[in-house]
């Protein structure tokens, strides 16, 4: 926390734009998703439910994702990006959480100059926000078959609205091609989800691998910094969107429910 403060008072001295790259808010079923709830199309939110059922961590420079002291762990590392979504949607500020995980799968044999990594590969975190809504993540990164690599679901209390993304498409070798990702609005009292198709560009699509939102995102930093927009995720986001994994962190590893005050976990 103390990093991304003093990075925070640096990004505000400088006279270029800083913008927090939070990849999911750009996908264009999740821009749907906020878009449907914004819109009052499922009424007052009330819960907010992220699926990821993926590949496990992939190799990079150093093997620096394999060890929490060098990320914050998994539930920093990744998951900020979900916290910061949740925020994003629910349109308050987290203040209490509970979170279990555990490393059971993954990276267990593996060794990096004698050391054995320590990161997450599945957890469960729930999260209490100070509107009254709540939110959970249901996170599994052994899951590499999956159709669906994000399943999201904001539900109100006149309906819900769920988005259904693949995962890159450079993994995908199942057949009739690279399924389109999908939303669904599912009014109450209704059997009857209207379910539709969400395009994205195939050139968007190989741009990098979170589903075109590498492009899309770009493009509206690109705005900003002509200054024809303004920064969208700012360092206050991001700033808060990981006091949220390094509390999700904390409460997995000690086995119980954390309080967040502003930056402060207890």
């Amino acid at each position: 926390i103390a990093d991304c403060a003093a990075l925070k008072e640096r990004a505000a001295a400088h006279a270029a734009p800083v913008w927090v790259a939070m990849e999911y808010r750009y996908m264009p079923p999740i821009a749907e998703l906020v878009h449907s709830v914004r819109a009052g199309d499922i009424g007052a939110l009330k819960m907010f439910a992220i699926r990821e059922h993926r590949y496990p961590f992939l190799e990079k420079v150093g093997d620096w994702n394999r060890f929490s002291a060098r990320t914050g762990g998994t539930l920093v590392e990744k998951c900020c990006h979900f916290f910061d979504l949740m925020r994003l949607i629910v349109g308050a500020e987290a203040t209490r959480l509970y979170a279990s995980g555990a490393m059971d799968v993954n990276h267990r044999d593996e060794r990096y100059d004698g050391k054995a990594p320590d990161i997450l590969d599945n957890a469960f975190v729930t999260v209490d926000f100070a509107n009254g809504a709540r939110a959970a993540l249901d996170l599994c990164m052994f899951a590499d078959g999956s159709y669906w690599q994000e399943e999201i679901a904001a539900t109100g209390d006149r309906a819900k609205v769920e988005c259904f993304i693949p995962g890159p498409a450079r993994f995908w070798k199942g057949e009739g091609g690279f399924p389109e990702a999908e939303i669904a609005l599912s009014p109450r009292g209704e059997k009857n989800p209207r379910r539709r198709k969400v395009h994205v560009d195939e050139k968007a699509l190989a741009a990098g691998d979170h589903h075109g939102s590498t492009y899309y995102q770009h493009l509206r930093f690109r705005d900003a910094i002509l200054g024809d927009g303004d920064v969208e995720v700012t360092m206050e986001d991001g700033l808060k969107a990981v006091v949220i994994g390094l509390a999700a962190e904390i409460s997995a590893r000690e086995k119980r429910a954390v309080e967040i005050e502003g930056l402060a976990i207890r």
